[in-house]
């Protein structure tokens, strides 16, 4: 029984590591994708313009959660609504690659 329970608790382990790693995002397809980002927010996540955020370092779990919020339209006002466009063409994929690369740029 004490076996069983140590099997049970390291299968669980490994799995959290696994998902974790499966939505980690891949940093070079986002840098690829974050292309598109530069113009605002800045060719190293530095934002040129203050009006726009800088992303370098940013949270990633934070950056997917902003991303789906503008995507569905939750998040409005300022610039909003150019975020929205922005977004709208992005899968969950492209956002997790997309935060991945921000979070790096640390």
């Amino acid at each position: 029984m004490y076996n069983k329970k140590i099997m049970r608790l390291l299968l669980v382990s490994s799995m959290a590591v696994m998902s974790s790693s499966l939505l980690a995002g891949d940093i070079a397809a986002g840098k690829a994708k974050a292309a598109a980002c530069a113009a605002c927010h800045g060719a190293n996540g530095i934002a040129t313009i203050k009006i726009y955020p800088n992303l370098a370092g940013q949270n990633s779990a934070y950056l997917v959660s902003a991303l789906k919020a503008y995507k569905t339209k939750q998040r409005s006002g300022g610039m909003a609504s150019v975020m929205q466009a922005q977004a709208a063409g992005l899968s969950d994929v492209d956002m997790q690659n997309l935060a991945a690369y921000y979070e790096s740029l640390k």
